[in-house]
This record gives C-alpha cells, sequence and structure tokens, in this order.
C-alpha cells in the first residue's frame, strides 16, 4: 500500500509543489528516487505521472516528484533553476537524513531527462533519461529551414514524420529559450553544464524519435574523452521517453539499484 502526501511546497516563492510516493516498508535505509516528468518545458505536470510514483514506492523507492515553472511563461533558465532549489529544499527537510544524500538516485523523461542531468552534474546522484534532450545549439543552427509548430501535421500539413518531429523539437526549444539566441542554446547544450560530479549514467532513446540520435552520440562522445562513465542503450522504432516507460521500468530501477549497492561496497 503506497501513502501518497499530495502538494508538499518547497518554493514558497513560485508556489512550486512536490508529491511523495512512501513504499510501505519505509526505513532510515529507504532508497530515494526524484522524477522529473517531461512536456518540453511548456507542459505536463507531477499529476500526468501518479502511475509511475506508484510504481517506484512499490519497487522500494520514496518517490517524489516536483512540479517546475513552465514556458514561455518562464523561460531558460527557469526549470532548471527550480529543479536545483528542489533538491536544496530535500537535502534540507525532514525527508532526508544528513547521510541520504548517497541514497537519491533520479529519472527523467524527455526534458525531465535534461534536467535530470543538470542535476547529476552537480549532484553526482545515479541517473537514468529516457529520450533527453541534449543537442540545442548545434541542432538549431543546422535547421534554419524547420519551421517551429507544437502541431505540425495540422498547422503546417506535414506528413512525414520526421518533419513533424523536427517542428516539434524547435518548437519546444525555442519557447523555453524564449528567442533564437545561440548564446542562451549553447548553455541549454548539456556539454556545457557542470558535469563536475556526474556519476552513473544511464541514457535510454529510440532509434528514430523526436530527440535527434545523433545529438545523444555526440554527447555520448563528449562524455567519454572527459573520462565519464554512461551507459547507451538504443532501442529500436519511434517512441519517446513515456511512449516506452514502462517497457523499461525494471531495467532502469534495476540500474539504479546496482549502482546504489555499488557505491556502499566501495565506501567500505
Amino acid at each position: 500500500m503506497v501513502v501518497i502526501k499530495k502538494d508538499i511546497i518547497y518554493d514558497e516563492n513560485n508556489n512550486l509543489k512536490t508529491d511523495i510516493y512512501f513504499p510501505n516498508d519505509t526505513t532510515s535505509q529507504t532508497k530515494l528516487l526524484i522524477f522529473w516528468h517531461g512536456g518540453g518545458w511548456f507542459a505536463g505536470s507531477k499529476n500526468d505521472v501518479k502511475d509511475l510514483g506508484i510504481k517506484f514506492a512499490n519497487a522500494g523507492f520514496m518517490t517524489l516528484i516536483p512540479d517546475y515553472r513552465l514556458a514561455p511563461e518562464f523561460t531558460y533558465p527557469a526549470a532548471h533553476q527550480d529543479s536545483k532549489k528542489f533538491v536544496e529544499w530535500l537535502l534540507d527537510s525532514d525527508y532526508t537524513d544528513d547521510d541520504d544524500q548517497q541514497n537519491i538516485v533520479q529519472i527523467g523523461a524527455s526534458v525531465g531527462g535534461t534536467l535530470a542531468l543538470y542535476i547529476a552534474g552537480i549532484y553526482g546522484f545515479p541517473t537514468v533519461t529516457w529520450s533527453a534532450s541534449v543537442d540545442f545549439s548545434n541542432w538549431v543552427k543546422n535547421h534554419q529551414d524547420v519551421i517551429p509548430s507544437r502541431y505540425g501535421a495540422n498547422e503546417l500539413k506535414l506528413t512525414n514524420l520526421y518533419d513533424i518531429f523536427e517542428s516539434f523539437y524547435k518548437f519546444f526549444v525555442k519557447t523555453y529559450a524564449g528567442k533564437n539566441d545561440q548564446a542562451i542554446l549553447k548553455k541549454m547544450d548539456v556539454e556545457n553544464y557542470d558535469l563536475s560530479h556526474l556519476g552513473r549514467l544511464k541514457m535510454i532513446n529510440s532509434a528514430h524519435e523526436l530527440v535527434p540520435l545523433n545529438g545523444v552520440l555526440k554527447f555520448i562522445d563528449f562524455l567519454a574523452n572527459n573520462d565519464h562513465e554512461v551507459e547507451l542503450l538504443v532501442i529500436k522504432g519511434h517512441r519517446h521517453a513515456m511512449d516506452y516507460a514502462m517497457d523499461y521500468i525494471d531495467e532502469s530501477l534495476d540500474f539504479l539499484y546496482q549502482t546504489i549497492k555499488e557505491k556502499k561496497n566501495d565506501q567500505h
């Protein structure tokens, strides 16, 4: 039986809240999982992923699913700032003990995966991303002719799936950036984050989906060149993030379980 505490405020100034899902056997050794929802930084909510919160809690993780400010009202770096504010709140809250930082892991879906990478670079939390967007400036520079649209099939009468993907990708990137400014887009590129504390990382992406795989491979190459450990799982098809989430929950949690176990063994 999962106990859910809803709408716990973690940022009073911006009225930002989190839901917490408690497993039935909560102890002082309970592992904590932060799940970052997707939605292109302009949509999505913690309320959309309640089923995931319950699944994670049933797997033994005290699960926290925070909301963050959304574009176009709040542009970059608002969501990034909120993610860091949330972790600061969590580590200072009654929901964690002094040594709980080593028990925190993350999963992020779509741009939630991007936020998870931002946090992983700062705090070192073991992380799994589902279709994280990582490349913005180069992609926009190389797709000047793409017209941004949330509904490319209806608004632009696009019929090719890749054209629809590209139109939507440009739409949400520009919406969060606030304007087509290469300086802002470069700051949004994950390889330009502070990754000095990046720990174990597993990235899952589809071969032909919304998130351009060449940008992901470029990021993997960047990590390898900087001696960061990373696993990449490329699954076949066109599914994006939540479209395949249920099929890869067990694999994602197994990775996080093993990582926590290895970290504790290393400490001993």
